[in-house]
């Protein structure tokens, strides 16, 4: 359709500094882990909505140029096309009538 969207999110969450002190208990690394995974999973969220919105509004576009197409566009090119087939229909008619004429000649002798 044309959207451009991210290939995946990408989140750097920075490591603990080594000069700080390692935390009291197990439970603030797991805290800490659990935290990470979350900031990730949110930048993957944002990026799929995103992407949903993008692909969302390119639809909508699509859907009013195919309505134009439908209701302004397509009527016109069959008028000009029933103009075009009726043109092309009186010049054969016509050519038959020459053609008719000019072998009722030659069948006269003239």
């Amino acid at each position: 359709m044309g959207v451009r969207l991210p290939r995946a999110a990408s989140c750097a969450v920075p490591d603990a500094d080594p000069d700080e002190p390692a935390p009291a208990n197990t439970a603030l690394v797991h805290a800490g882990a659990a935290y990470a995974d979350a900031v990730r999973a949110a930048a993957e969220y944002a990026a799929a909505g995103a992407a949903a919105r993008a692909v969302g509004d390119e639809l909508l576009s699509t859907r009013r140029r195919v309505r134009a197409v439908r209701r302004h566009w397509t009527p016109r090119l069959e008028t000009v096309l029933a103009r075009v087939d009726a043109g092309l229909e009186q010049n054969e008619h016509e050519d038959a009538v020459r053609r008719r004429w000019v072998a009722d000649m030659q069948a006269q002798g003239r």
